[in-house]
């Protein structure tokens, strides 16, 4: 059984992929199908965003981190839904460089192994025959990726809109859609992406416009008519090691990121989830086994985790008889110390001797490919994880005896290799899937 999908990418980043693929989840839906997301790549942002459209939990997929089992079982997730959009990740062919062990993650990767079609979102802002070039070269570029058409976005004019469709009926170019300039309805941003969909107080009103907005001007009938697929969604996913059994999971504003495979796969495993609110000054449950603390903005709320005095007692006493792990934001919060963007030190749980500090950004991104030196909740000493890294913070202390050997995709040994002390352990990249 197969349910037919369309990729929506485009030749950069910030082009509007990502309001595209919104404004199509919320039109379709509108039109009483039901509509499956996906997101190529590590984010976390994004498909929370797809989830408020569509009504369904996003999933992500990744060519890089994940054997093309995995991603066929993951896929599973529209085995009752009517349409696949897949939002893709940067441009369409940009991806790492191939090590020859994993694929390179590019949206490109995805769309030949699970025969989604592309549908290109066009920025044809100071162009207009020209982006049929652009347009032309990404249908070329690879035998294996099928383009459907290109949505163009913002169009000047009907003028504009008319020489740019000259362009593409020479090439021999679908044109699917034509959105006009319209900034109502941009989404803010903060360091790591969009600021979180939980964040915004008009988000349903959001999404109604942009649907609304997509199908006005895109050809809907035409754009489900090109969507196609070979890839099975009738496939078990397949599991995933648990950390425990009774898993006391960190979920608020500040501790957010952790991607639905895990906890559903965790949940396929028999373990329970018990989630609990540091910024509440909630504790872990008593009768867990073990706590695990995902990434998010701990430096958005330095100051309410310093004062969860609760929270931070709780922690501890917790760690004495059982493992505690943080991701990236978890990891930070387990440190000593955090100083804020505003140059303020806040004291964290002190589980770990780390001191972390955002006064003086630089970005940490990347896939990372880690080989533990140290045991983790549901990983033992030598195994080797897949994941990504995605941060502003610098190190400023990292006194704990290393938890991994960490390297980027290409090989290169990274700084940030994690630390541990007696049963807590953390790292700062966020976990994807165990290595093969």
């Amino acid at each position: 059984m197969t349910c037919p999908g369309l990729i929506i990418s485009a030749p950069a980043s910030g082009t509007g992929k990502t309001m595209v693929t919104l404004g199509l989840l919320s039109a379709f839906r509108a039109q009483g199908l039901v509509v499956q997301p996906f997101k190529n790549g590590p984010d976390y942002i994004d498909p929370a965003f797809h989830t408020a459209a569509s009504g369904r939990k996003s999933v992500n997929l990744d060519t890089w981190a994940m054997s093309a089992d995995r991603i066929e079982g993951l896929s599973g997730a529209a085995h009752d839904a009517d349409l696949i959009v897949a939002e893709g990740s940067m441009g369409l062919f940009d991806g790492v460089a191939n090590t020859g062990e994993a694929g390179n993650g590019a949206s490109a990767e995805l769309s030949a192994l699970t025969g989604w079609p592309v549908v290109l979102v066009l920025d044809i802002s100071g162009q207009a025959q020209s982006a049929a070039a652009v347009a032309l070269g990404f249908a070329t570029m690879s035998p294996d990726v099928r383009l459907a058409g290109v949505i163009l976005n913002k169009v000047a004019s009907p003028r504009h809109e008319a020489l740019a469709r000259a362009g593409m009926d020479r090439v021999g170019i679908r044109v699917l859609g034509a959105l006009p300039r319209r900034d109502a309805i941009a989404l803010p941003e903060r360091h790591l992406g969009l600021v979180q969909a939980e964040e915004q107080p008009r988000l349903q009103q959001i999404l109604d416009d942009v649907g609304a907005f997509i199908a006005a001007h895109v050809d809907l009938d035409c754009l489900r008519a090109l969507a196609g697929s070979r890839i099975a969604t009738d496939q078990p996913a397949l599991p995933v090691t648990p950390p425990g059994n009774r898993v006391a999971l960190a979920r608020d504003a500040a501790f957010s990121f952790i991607y639905p495979h895990l906890i559903t796969g965790w949940r396929m495993a028999g373990a329970e989830i018990l989630p609990f609110s540091p910024l509440a000054d909630e504790v872990p449950d008593d009768s867990a086994d073990v706590c695990w603390l995902p990434g998010g903005y701990p430096e958005l709320h330095a100051g309410t985790l310093a004062t969860a005095g609760r929270f931070r007692k709780g922690l501890r006493r917790f760690a004495e008889t059982r493992p505690v792990h943080g991701e990236c934001g978890g990891y930070m919060a387990m440190g000593a110390g955090l100083v804020d963007a505003q140059g303020v030190q806040h004291a964290m749980a002190g589980l770990l001797r780390l001191e972390t500090s955002f006064a003086k950004r630089r970005m940490h991104l990347g896939y990372r490919l880690a080989r533990l030196k140290s045991s983790i909740p549901g990983h033992a000493t030598g195994a080797r994880l897949r994941g990504h890294e995605f941060h502003y913070a610098t190190i400023l202390d990292q006194p704990d005896p290393p938890l991994a050997d960490v390297v980027d995709a290409n090989g290169q040994a990274v700084d940030e290799t994690g630390s541990r002390q007696g049963l807590a352990t953390g790292t700062f990249f966020h976990l994807i899937v165990p290595a093969s």
